[in-house]
């Protein structure tokens, strides 16, 4: 699944390719994703000027004049910026159409297991249901380590699964909680109320420098994500520990072990992650 790194690359190869523009049309080719797109979606974002595209957690949120598209890639989204005469295929869902100097392009969503998302909202952005109630974002300000040592007093769940709870911390998902566990040497099975505020300060900071060197990397591709140029990210190239099951340690050389916490595979070092 698209974490905050993938969607992070996303809104900046778009950005600059649709804010500042008025949309014609919206294309929905199969409207069956994880909610019904809306059936008249065309005819409310019609002569619409994107004013700014955001990120908040894992959703993208287009600003086009009084009211917002909010985005979610599911699992296997990717949003391309194409020529709209550019034939489909068979996973690409919908377009939302431009006119330009060139020509029509279209920003084109493609999705082969469906489980993204594609809505609107007329009023407050953030009185959303999948919106109201999340973390802060852990590249923001809000996001210190005094923050994360008081939310997790009383969490006894394991920290791996806290860092992946959307309302302590929005945009880590499972690869990056890998990631970060490993280079704060925490292991990821431990109580989240166990950790200490220097725990929590190496934490919170691994957690920042892990998703902007994945931000820089292009995100990562394991299976279907690619930018809106079609191109593939490459942080997987650096992982420490995430997929690396019975390799040796890129640090100690002790072998990396996988486990499931809350039914998600995760990895560690024994050695450089103790319990």
């Amino acid at each position: 699944m698209p974490e905050l790194p993938e969607v992070e690359t996303t809104r900046r190869g778009i950005e600059t390719a649709i804010v500042g523009h008025t949309l014609q049309e919206a294309l929905v080719r199969n409207p069956r994703l994880r909610w019904p797109v809306p059936p008249d979606l065309s005819d409310i974002v019609a002569g619409r000027k994107v004013l700014q595209v955001l990120r908040r957690a894992k959703y993208l949120l287009f600003d086009i004049e009084y009211g917002y598209l909010i985005l979610h890639l599911g699992m296997s989204g990717s949003l391309r910026v194409v020529t709209a005469d550019l034939p489909p295929e068979k996973h690409d869902h919908l377009d939302l159409v431009f006119p330009s100097q060139s020509g029509l392009r279209a920003l084109r969503y493609r999705d082969p297991r469906r489980f993204g998302a594609l809505l609107w909202q007329p009023g407050e952005l953030f009185s959303h249901p999948l919106l109201h109630r999340l973390g802060p974002e852990p590249l923001g300000s809000e996001f210190t380590p005094v923050y994360l040592f008081s939310v997790l007093r009383g969490k006894r769940t394991a920290i791996k699964l806290a860092l992946m709870d959307s309302q302590i911390v929005v945009g880590v998902g499972n690869i990056y909680a890998n990631e970060a566990l490993f280079r704060a040497g925490i292991a990821p099975g431990r109580p989240a109320d166990k950790l200490t505020l220097p725990d929590c300060e190496r934490l919170a900071g691994v957690i920042r420098e892990t998703l902007l060197e994945a931000i820089s990397a292009g995100g990562s591709t394991l299976q279907d994500f690619v930018d809106s140029e079609g191109k593939p990210g490459y942080f997987q190239q650096h992982y420490f520990v995430y997929g690396r099951d019975g390799q040796p340690c890129l640090r100690c050389g002790t072998e990396i072990y996988r486990t499931r916490l809350g039914q998600r595979s995760t990895w560690w070092c024994a050695h450089c992650q103790p319990v």
